[in-house]
């Protein structure tokens, strides 16, 4: 079978994304190259809220020439260059003041009881009319307007009036005149729904038409076609439903559906409705929900237009979107088929390298090869690091590693700690494996070693060395503990049981039982790594091991027929609590110690 070929990562995908990559971008620029002049022709939605906005600096224009005119003449009044008792300086000032603010109708500068001047526009050849006015006698709906601006001095804006002395309807913006903190008089203009209409027409085109609603209702105030219905305002109706315009569109303006405004990325203060004119051409209409820049008219603007404005430009991106996207889903599948080939291997090497890092051997199954050169190596040297682990950890306690890592140290240094040392022995074990081969003996062993390191390792002990048959564990290191003793004694008892358990075993397949002795102290100690640098155990020194060994030895004088018996020293016993049984056995010499060892019998239920 002949070799298969290794890639390179890099390159590979390099080459591969790559291509779909630069397919994708080639195709969108070639669809955003016969697109984007009709997108930059239409803008859409940023075109409506730049219209809008033009739209409403248009009216503002207007309408901040009548605040400045009440300004600039609160401002005369305030100085003294204005008086009540001197009308033809008034009405020569109001001349003045109404000459070039077209928009305005009309000019009042009354004092608190209603009389005093008037300049208006008259007809529409330009001629100013002015003269003197008393409010309640010549137009008495104004009356009340300067009742109100005695109980503010800030300036504000009527609602729609109906004056039938002109026949028409009016806006009029009042500007209180006050003498410190009394109330002297009125500067009233006046706005009449024609030359709003006007500013109206003006902004407007052949294709968009721009209104005003007023602020609350579908009344109208502006429009370039409300001269046509000036003849049905009256007293009872100063301002026209929508339903009653000219515009035969924008009176189904009640009937239109809404739209939301993120469709086509419109501002979310504005209302966009649509519907469809007399010729059946759909058409959208844009009004502000408040318009707060209009200095306190209680109107807003609105504005409608063909739907082509916004569909068309939608449409075409639509087409270059879903285009687009067709491209690029193939390259996310291309691309994805090749990383999962990759990602498969990298993750089987990635959950290998994190039971290796727990030195959890046994769950880390051998790694397949790859085509990719470097999944291949890693696959290689990760199962060649496990086979080299697991034949290391038979020979390093792997549970002293990972006391040691968590821990966080990768070396110990030998240091004096209070540590538990346990010591085990199979009583007559010489003469008990007279009969036995030295495979018969290895299996005995080793199966008497497993029982008791499963129950070291279930009490959180250290397995330190096996000698012979023999197990030395010990506790309270790497890690600290604050009572080493109970877990060492709870170890202990728990390979009482292990054992009887399996002597009951042996017994019934015709074996002879075993019988061990423990021994436990605790007390000082040298733990950490001796050794030559080389080669180190991490292993305990001191006198409380020898006592340890010793009580073990002890068992045979004690009690040579028991099946478990476990010695402890009185330091161990002294730290145990209730639920361990004892039995005081006194004090007992044993070799090496000067002093006897006051001996504790740990009972074995």
């Amino acid at each position: 079978m002949p070799k298969r070929k290794k890639l390179f990562i890099t390159p590979t995908l390099a080459t591969v994304i790559g291509s779909f990559v630069l397919m994708t971008a080639m195709a969108i620029l070639i669809i955003q190259a016969v697109t984007s002049e009709q997108i930059i022709r239409q803008l859409g939605g940023e075109i409506v809220d730049l219209g809008m906005d033009s739209a409403e600096t248009a009216f503002v224009e207007q309408l901040h020439a009548v605040t400045e005119t009440a300004d600039y003449t609160r401002l005369a009044w305030q100085q003294k260059q204005l008086a009540f008792d001197a009308p033809q300086l008034m009405e020569s000032f109001l001349y003045g003041a109404l000459a070039p603010t077209e928009q305005v109708s009309f000019l009042a500068l009354v004092d608190e009881t209603g009389k005093g001047v008037d300049v208006d526009r008259g007809d529409a050849d330009g001629t100013l009319l002015g003269g003197d006015i008393d409010l309640a006698a010549d137009i008495p709906i104004l009356l009340p307007l300067t009742e109100q601006a005695a109980g503010t001095p800030e300036p504000f804006w009527s609602d729609a009036l109906f004056i039938p002395e002109r026949q028409h309807t009016y806006f009029v913006y009042v500007q209180p005149l006050y003498e410190g903190q009394a109330y002297r008089g009125s500067l009233l203009i006046g706005m009449s729904l024609d030359r709003m209409s006007e500013i109206a027409w003006y902004i407007s085109t052949d294709d968009i038409s721009v209104f005003l609603m007023k602020q609350g209702s579908n009344e109208i105030i502006a429009h370039e076609d409300l001269h046509e219905r000036f003849d049905e305002l009256s007293a009872q109706t100063p301002l026209l439903h929508v339903s009653r315009m000219p515009d035969a569109f924008l009176a189904t303006f009640e009937d239109m559906e809404k739209l939301d405004n993120r469709e086509f990325e419109i501002a979310a203060d504005l209302d966009l409705l649509h519907g469809y004119d007399e010729n059946g051409e759909r058409r959208f209409v844009v009004i502000e929900q408040k318009t707060a820049k209009l200095m306190g008219l209680p109107a807003r603007i609105g504005v409608h237009f063909p739907a082509s404005y916004l569909d068309q430009p939608l449409k075409d991106l639509m087409v270059a979107i879903i285009a687009g996207a067709g491209l690029l889903l193939l390259s996310l599948i291309g691309a994805a088929l090749l990383a999962r080939r990759i990602a498969r291997p990298v993750q089987r090497a990635s959950t290998a390298a994190t039971h290796v890092a727990n030195l959890n051997l046994e769950a880390v199954e051998p790694l397949p090869g790859s085509v990719i050169r470097e999944l291949d190596d890693l696959s290689g040297g990760i199962n060649s690091m496990v086979a080299g682990l697991k034949a290391f950890s038979r020979y390093v306690p792997r549970t002293l590693v990972q006391k040691l890592l968590r821990e966080g140290r990768a070396d110990a240094p030998p240091e004096v700690r209070e540590v538990a040392v346990l010591f085990t022995d199979i009583a007559g074990f010489t003469s008990a494996s007279e009969g036995m081969s030295a495979t018969q003996t290895a299996d005995f062993v080793n199966h008497h070693l497993s029982l008791l390191g499963a129950e070291i390792t279930r009490q959180g002990g250290t397995i330190d060395k096996y000698i012979g048959d023999s197990v030395m564990a010990f506790w309270g290191a790497p890690e600290q503990l604050d009572n080493p003793a109970e877990p060492a004694a709870r170890a202990a008892l728990g390979m009482a049981k292990a054992i009887h358990a399996d002597n009951l075993a042996r017994i019934a397949r015709g074996e002879a039982p075993v019988r061990i002795r423990i021994g436990l102290h605790v007390g000082p100690l040298v733990v950490g790594d001796i050794g030559a640098p080389e080669r180190v155990n991490y292993t305990v020194i001191g006198d409380t091991v020898n006592a340890a060994s010793r009580l073990e030895s002890l068992g045979k004088e004690i009690d040579d027929t028991a099946e478990v018996i476990i010695l402890a020293s009185e330091e161990i016993t002294r730290r145990l609590g209730p639920e361990f049984p004892l039995q005081p056995i006194g004090p007992q010499s044993v070799k090496g110690k000067a002093e006897p060892l006051h001996v504790v019998r740990l009972v074995v239920a």
